[in-house]
């Protein structure tokens, strides 16, 4: 789909159309960065996750004239079923590496928008349907960078490739690839393990999550573990579910890591390079709805886990939520920052979560940097369950996303709207966070979907601050009685709570940016974040909308997001939330955005991959800079 053209987006309307005009090929010439911080080489911008860019040529002044420079199509789009692109672009001396809408690997020559070369990881298969979305590649070079590779993750598969060429590396485990089903330590026969975040490289090690699903069948468990980086042989690994002589066995009935899945890091890990430790964020236990088998609080699901790199050995943990039965994974990176504070700074973790918390804690002990109170939630009366009586609550920054749903919160758009879905509220358990899950039905609200989510957080270090996307979606649930099976309860309802058109069942604002203090938890700024045209075309005031992806920041004073369902790539100013830039892609960009400088200019791109909701899907990577 790239051929030898070099292909243009200009703005009509508001909109992205193509054009294309020849270019060149270029010579040897390398498109690098003049500083190597100022290109993206981590999923999360750096080793720690904290999504900020030292790039500055793109800034308050300048930002109005921002254009698509180059747009890449990765030809492997589908509408039925939809693909997406939730990829974040890595660039390491002068090359961009992406994945595409069926899990490809391609390598772009990241000033001009040139394909490389493309790697097939189901080549020859007959498949007619993506394997799932990926959310990036992991560069890795060895210890004077002779060996340089890229790793990728399908599914349950681990691929090594030359950087170079997208070959497989054939020393690689088998013929280039491992199986995470191997080497899982799992009790449950028949479980397949997912993968869908890049790994980590720390040294000669890739540190890997993924794991199994959370529905009441069985499901893999998520142990971490680390692989030889040139030979693919496991080195050590981390039980999320304990054994028996493990720290955390005692936090569970006997013997439940022999049926217990789930307690996985689907979000993707972060690394702390200088003191060799990685940081997980750890999802809930399977079944995600009922714990009547797993009694008590669960540990490692629902942690911020620092883990030894080079030995997997825990070093502290801390959990957000006790026994989880709401689906409150932990959903993004830790990111790794510094802190000021009454002009003291210090290493701390900032972890963004479902519920609309953000946990502050310090990187080397784990503790609160806010105090954490344990505050006492209802009690469940379905049969068999013991929810831990107490769940935390930072005291510092506020929720980003309302944490209820009383009749007060039903949508007001429309008499229609809030008729409907009043009385589907009155006939469903409501109110606030941590309300149990039953066999009536019950509202979660944050939803699955947050709160926050995978996109995270991204930090400012010169402004001691923190900018944050977060949802106002919120799900039903419902559980069943499941005599036939060999499981306690089913759930005959797991949905997304909707007025009849489609729209939140909760009262606008639906999404928002935040920034953050990180001297006093205050918000700095606080802004409603997309809006659906059609709506505020009927007068209704902007709604905002659930979003997908997540912020970065730049040292020019700027953050950039896109992924609200209206299809719009911003960028706002960091000192008050005023959008200084918009632009509508042809696909809506559910994806985090990256930002990196080559052949002395500094480009700003997103994947618009659509395919979530009535969003068409799309295939494009876009390239937006400056001219001059």
């Amino acid at each position: 789909m790239h051929s030898n053209r070099r292909t243009f987006l200009k703005s009509s309307g508001g909109a992205l159309v193509a054009a294309s005009k020849a270019w060149p090929v270029p010579g040897p010439r390398r498109w690098l960065s003049d500083d190597p911080d100022r290109e993206w080489r981590h999923y999360g911008g750096t080793a720690g996750a904290n999504r900020y860019s030292p790039a500055g040529r793109i800034d308050r002044s300048n930002v109005g004239r921002l254009r698509p420079v180059w747009i890449h199509q990765t030809g492997d789009a589908m509408q039925r079923p939809q693909t997406t692109i939730e990829c974040t672009p890595i660039v390491v001396d002068g090359v961009m590496y992406i994945t595409t809408a069926r899990v490809k690997v391609q390598a772009l020559e990241a000033a001009t928008g040139r394909l490389l070369w493309t790697f097939d990881p189901l080549a020859g298969s007959s498949a007619r349907r993506s394997s799932g979305v990926n959310r990036g590649v992991c560069y890795w070079q060895s210890e004077g960078g002779a060996d340089k590779r890229i790793f990728s993750t399908v599914q349950n598969r681990l691929f090594s490739l030359f950087a170079a060429t997208g070959e497989p590396d054939k020393s690689f485990g088998a013929d280039g690839m491992i199986d995470l089903n191997d080497d899982l330590d799992s009790e449950v026969p028949g479980v397949s393990v997912k993968c869908t975040s890049p790994v980590v490289a720390y040294k000669d090690l890739l540190v890997v999550g993924g794991g199994g699903g959370e529905g009441p069948y069985p499901q893999a468990p998520g142990h971490i573990r680390a692989y030889d980086a040139i030979t693919g042989k496991r080195r050590w690994i981390f039980h999320t579910t304990p054994r028996p002589g493990q720290y955390g066995y005692d936090t569970w009935p006997p013997n439940a890591y022999k049926h217990v899945g789930g307690t996985n890091n689907w979000s993707g890990m972060s690394l702390d390079v200088q003191r060799g430790i990685v940081f997980a964020g750890i999802g809930s236990p399977a079944f995600d709805f009922y714990g009547g088998d797993r009694i008590g609080a669960n540990l490692f699901g629902n942690c911020v886990l620092a883990l030894d790199a080079v030995t997997g050995e825990r070093i502290w943990h801390f959990q957000t939520v006790h026994h989880d039965v709401w689906d409150y994974d932990l959903p993004a990176q830790p990111a790794l920052i510094q802190m000021t504070q009454n002009q003291r700074t210090f290493d701390a973790v900032a972890q963004p979560t479902k519920q609309g918390f953000l946990f502050f804690l310090h990187r080397e002990s784990g503790k609160p940097v806010w105090p954490v109170e344990e505050r006492p939630i209802p009690l469940s009366d379905v049969g068999g369950e013991h929810l831990w009586p107490t769940q935390p609550f930072p005291t510092k920054p506020a929720p980003v996303s309302r944490q209820r749903f009383y009749e007060s919160d039903i949508t007001d758009i429309s008499a229609e709207a809030h008729a409907a879905v009043r009385e589907a509220w009155q006939a469903t358990d409501a109110g606030d966070l941590f309300t149990p899950p039953s066999t009536r039905g019950t509202l979660v609200h944050p939803g699955f979907r947050g709160g926050c989510l995978w996109g995270g957080c991204s930090y400012n270090p010169a402004l001691n601050r923190i900018f944050v996307s977060s949802d106002e979606t919120t799900n039903r649930i419902e559980l069943k009685l499941a005599p036939d099976e060999d499981f306690d309860y089913a759930l005959p309802d797991r949905s997304e709570f909707l007025d009849a058109q489609g729209y939140p069942a909760i009262k606008p604002p639906w999404g928002y940016v935040t920034a953050i203090d990180l001297e006093t938890g205050d918000f700095v700024w606080r802004v409603v974040n997309g809006e659906f045209p059609e709506l505020t075309a009927q007068g209704v005031p902007k709604t905002g909308t659930p979003s997908h992806g997540g912020t970065i920041a730049t040292a020019g004073g700027l953050v950039f997001m896109a992924g609200t369902f209206d299809k719009k790539f911003r960028a706002f100013d960091q000192d008050n939330g005023t959008v200084l830039w918009e632009t509508e892609l042809n696909a809506a960009g559910f994806a985090t955005p990256c930002t990196y400088e080559a052949d002395g200019r500094q480009f700003v791109v997103i994947a618009a991959g659509g395919g979530k909701g009535d969003s068409p899907s799309g295939d494009e990577i876009v390239a937006f800079g400056i001219d001059g």
